[in-house]
């Protein structure tokens, strides 16, 4: 019989992961209608993906949180206003429709794809990726929402957990094997295939010989605006006092939405200026530089660009993850939000086992960063439970073939 399949996500995060997998379904399956409705945002990552067998679906829109309107009460009354309920109630019409019409379902995130993919009636596999249980097993554990999943024994909610038992759900994979094993102790029949976060990024890159001399630092500011640009803001203001007796070079890869006519603005208030002969032959779009710091802008060069770095400064999400994942430390230094703030900085810190550290202001940021850069031994230290907890490349294959055996076999 043949199935067509909706992929759910709430996230950009979420997004990339389901691309990678749609992608393979798209070469092992022929014929199949795939269909994919993002929660939050247009879905940008799913426009490289080109086939007549694929296309977005749903009511699509920037929210003003950015998408973390749990995270805040003014976040969730600017979504309100901008119609979020309305539009997810339009979505959730649409999903209901889908078991008229033989289809099966695969959520990627937490609660709200699990709802829709439960409400559905339809048969559905679900990946747990924002969840792990490391944010509350490590770490001093003396906090409110510690000893509530302690209480619990998961991240993972009893709602959540109650959706996840139902019999229509034919596969129920977790970011990682602490998770899964604390859900099967529930009888949560859950497992853990990788990560699939490490397949987006290169893990070598022959190109690094030509800035292999220079200190190498790599930017992260996320790819929700305006937060992003505050966030490139600080690290100028830190960066500008770096001072080494070696040049250096500051890859500050771009989301595809950036606008870099402000990017650019911003490294003119710190002193930059665009060089038009200096060039260093790694894919960069333009190179900027004051006294010996050299900026490398590129516009979607993040997957090029993360192993190529020594230490990370890392007010993101999936990229923070990400170069963890590769050994390389990272620094963060939360702001007001709405994604990046002291508790979401807090929890990927724990998360990744201090791989990423987080810094109370610009001073402490300095040191650290200064330390870091100096002493190789301080960064492999600091990196080394990072790239276990993320884990080997190369999940997106075993989840494919998972969700083919248990799902549209």
């Amino acid at each position: 019989m043949t199935h067509s399949i909706l992929f759910i996500c709430n996230g950009h995060g979420e997004d990339v992961i389901a691309s990678e997998i749609i992608k393979r379904l798209l070469k092992t399956i022929e014929n199949k209608n795939i269909e994919v409705l993002p929660l939050v945002g247009k879905g940008d990552a799913f426009n490289s993906i080109q086939s007549t067998n694929f296309r977005k679906i749903g009511y699509l829109k920037e929210l003003p949180s950015g998408g973390f309107s749990n995270q805040s009460l003014k976040g969730f009354l600017l979504d309100l206003f901008a119609g979020f309920l309305i539009d997810n109630l339009r979505n959730f019409l649409i999903v209901k429709q889908k078991s008229k019409h033989n289809y099966k379902i695969i959520a990627v995130g937490d609660f709200l794809p699990l709802l829709y993919a439960w409400s559905s009636e339809c048969e559905f596999s679900f990946i747990g990726t924002p969840k792990s249980d490391h944010t509350w097993s490590s770490g001093p554990g003396w906090s409110l929402t510690d000893f509530y999943h302690k209480s619990k024994g998961s991240e993972w909610d009893p709602w959540e957990m109650f959706l996840m038992t139902s019999p229509r759900c034919k596969d129920l994979i977790m970011r990682d094997k602490i998770t899964a094993t604390n859900l099967n102790r529930k009888n949560i029949n859950a497992k853990y295939l990788g990560n699939p976060m490490m397949d987006f990024v290169n893990t070598k890159n022959e190109k690094i010989s030509n800035i292999i001399a220079f200190k190498r630092i790599i930017v992260l500011i996320g790819s929700r605006y305006p937060e992003a640009l505050k966030n490139l803001e600080k690290f100028l203001d830190c960066l500008r006092k770096l001072d080494l007796s070696k040049d250096v070079v500051i890859l500050l890869p771009l989301s595809i939405n950036a606008n870099v006519i402000q990017i650019q603005s911003y490294l003119n208030k710190y002193g930059f200026v665009k060089q038009t002969k200096v060039k260093f032959l790694i894919d960069e779009d333009s190179v900027w530089k004051n006294k010996e710091k050299y900026i490398l802008i590129g516009k979607g060069k993040f997957n090029l660009w993360a192993n190529m770095a020594d230490v990370g400064l890392s007010n993101a999400g999936t990229a923070t993850e990400q170069i963890a994942g590769l050994g390389i430390p990272s620094l963060s230094l939360p702001g007001s939000g709405p994604q990046f703030t002291k508790s979401f900085a807090k929890r990927q810190s724990r998360l990744l086992g201090g791989s990423v550290i987080v810094c109370k202001n610009k001073k402490i940021l300095l040191k650290r960063l200064s330390l870091l850069l100096r002493e190789k031994v301080d960064r492999l230290e600091q990196a080394k439970i990072g790239k276990k907890r993320m884990g080997e490349s190369g999940a997106s294959k075993k989840i494919v073939d998972s969700i083919n055996s248990h799902l549209l076999s």
